[in-house]
């Protein structure tokens, strides 16, 4: 690209990262004015917010042209979008099923398995992603089938993410079959009606 092209995705990936950082701000303001339960929906709200500052901050990284001549279709571009995309949208789901299967089924999901699957997903995916930066600050090429002996080790700690990742979604099918086939009736949450009948 010329210099002119290279500018401006500069500029406009730096005007992106401004509304974002205020998207983040904003969610952590609201969850300190508020009174937030620990449960699991909420976790995976919390590793949600975690997980899309770094991707963020990696793509402000990779804003920078000079930087992204070296980094271009590297492991460092792919585990960036994967930390903002991909892990962002497969949270939401987590947390939106963990939110609302009581109150679409009626029955409610073991929290104790829920968090054991958070826990080995959150290191799972982690393991998978974070050492792909480091591949990638290296040079490694994304699309290449083959690689030298040079790249075995943060290879082999990809590896044991994705067989970690794989378990996470193993727990999370057990979980479905739990709450579905030994179901556990969901407590009523009559929490607004009550706020509104006393005001």
């Amino acid at each position: 690209m010329d210099v002119d092209t290279r500018a401006y995705f500069t500029a406009a990936t730096m005007i992106i990262a401004l509304p974002t950082g205020i998207k983040i701000f904003s969610w952590i303001a609201t969850i300190y004015g508020g009174r937030p339960h620990y449960y699991v929906p909420f976790l995976y709200a919390l590793l949600f917010l975690v997980l899309f500052t770094f991707g963020g901050f990696t793509g402000v990284i990779l804003s920078n042209s000079s930087l992204d001549v070296a980094l271009h279709d590297t492991y460092y571009v792919v585990a960036h979008f994967h930390y903002v995309l991909s892990l962002g949208a497969v949270v939401g789901l987590f947390a939106g099923f963990y939110y609302w299967i009581g109150k679409i089924s009626g029955y409610h999901y073991s929290e104790k398995f829920g968090q054991v699957q958070l826990v080995v997903f959150t290191l799972g995916v982690n393991f998978v992603f974070l050492p792909m930066h480091f591949l990638g600050l290296n040079g490694f090429p994304r699309r290449i089938p083959d690689y030298p002996d040079g790249y075995i080790g943060w290879n082999s700690f990809i590896t044991l993410g994705t067989a970690m990742t794989f378990l996470s979604i193993l727990i999370f099918l057990y979980v479905i079959a739990v709450t579905v086939f030994n179901p556990r009736r969901a407590e009523v949450n009559n929490t607004l009606t009550t706020r509104w009948a006393t005001i």
